[in-house]
């Protein structure tokens, strides 16, 4: 029998465009879509099957009748709308993704994919070139729980054999889906009113270097990590992954330079004080060195697609 993979959060921003690969690579019909949302909202993307990841009985029946052999588990609540309810952030996250690990191991599931994100990293970090091992302690919900997550997920792989897999994501930027309520999402967000003639925004202050990445490349490092060998898989938390870092003054002066109409207002919001306390850039050298990863996407070439690629249209749909 081939392989059969359940992605959970497959309307999300990262959830839609993996689905897709995934599908490209095992066929339509072995990679099932999941999300919290109604099956109307889902049917674009079928099969799709409405699911709590909350719920460990469902998640469990569905992983049994649809012999699941890969979960890619992806359903998240952000940094930013995690800081408006943490609570509920720190359920969603926490339990969710102890019910995937859970019912992985009773129920034989093969390979376990995860995301951390660099929201782990927090205030008393090496702020330049981040190393892969942790120090300081994260200052949002978000990052809490997937600080915890990361090592729930080496607790199973070394308790149980599990093979679950993960990587620190910086902010993802892509045009493919709406994003999702991060401290990065004023990377997509511009793009928005670039492409409107609008005036954009920033909730964040001009020099606020960050981690970033394109879409593509993010895709590329998730299937990439899953497709290594067990053997060469060194981190069991998860992995850092450098892409691109730059801060907003920077992203807009290249959107100026291939789209001069463009304008913006820079008004720091309680966001500034989270991405305050992450990481500038990502040193990345065991992700290099364990699966041999390398970042494609520069600056220029993802401007230049995400202008030719956002959708205004999309706005309608919040």
């Amino acid at each position: 029998m081939g392989e059969r993979i359940l992605v959970i959060g497959a309307l999300g921003q990262l959830g839609s465009e993996l689905t897709l690969k995934l599908r490209e690579r095992y066929g339509t019909e072995n990679v099932i879509a999941a999300d919290i949302a109604d099956w109307k909202l889902g049917a674009r993307m079928s099969p799709y099957m409405r699911l709590d990841v909350c719920d460990r009985e469902q998640l469990m029946m569905v992983v049994k009748q649809e012999r699941i052999t890969q979960i890619y588990h992806l359903a998240a609540i952000l940094s930013a709308k995690g800081e408006a309810d943490p609570l509920w952030a720190w359920q969603l996250n926490m339990d969710g993704l102890l019910n995937v690990l859970e019912t992985a191991v009773k129920c034989d599931v093969g390979k376990v994919f995860w995301p951390s994100s660099i929201a782990v990293f927090g205030p008393g970090c090496q702020r330049h070139n981040t190393p892969q091992l942790l120090s300081g302690v994260p200052s949002t919900v978000y990052g809490i729980s997937k600080l915890s997550g990361e090592y729930w997920c080496q607790y199973y792989h070394e308790k149980f054999g599990l093979d679950v897999r993960s990587i620190r994501y910086p902010g993802l930027i892509s045009y493919s889906a709406l994003p999702g309520g991060g401290t990065t999402d004023y990377a997509v967000d511009i793009f928005y009113k670039a492409k409107l003639d609008e005036l954009f925004r920033c909730f964040l202050g001009p020099k606020t270097t960050l981690p970033m990445m394109y879409m593509e490349d993010a895709i590329r490092a998730t299937l990439e990590l899953m497709d290594a060998p067990p053997e060469n898989i060194s981190i069991r938390t998860s992995y850092n992954v450098a892409g691109l870092s730059f801060a907003p003054e920077e992203l807009a002066e290249e959107i100026k330079r291939q789209a001069p109409g463009f304008k913006i207002r820079y008004e720091p919001d309680f966001r500034q004080q989270i991405a305050d306390t992450w990481p500038c850039s990502i040193d990345d050298r065991f992700a290099r060195r364990d699966w041999n990863w390398r970042a494609e996407i520069g600056l220029s070439e993802m401007v230049e697609r995400m202008l030719q690629g956002v959708k205004p249209e999309l706005l309608d749909s919040l």
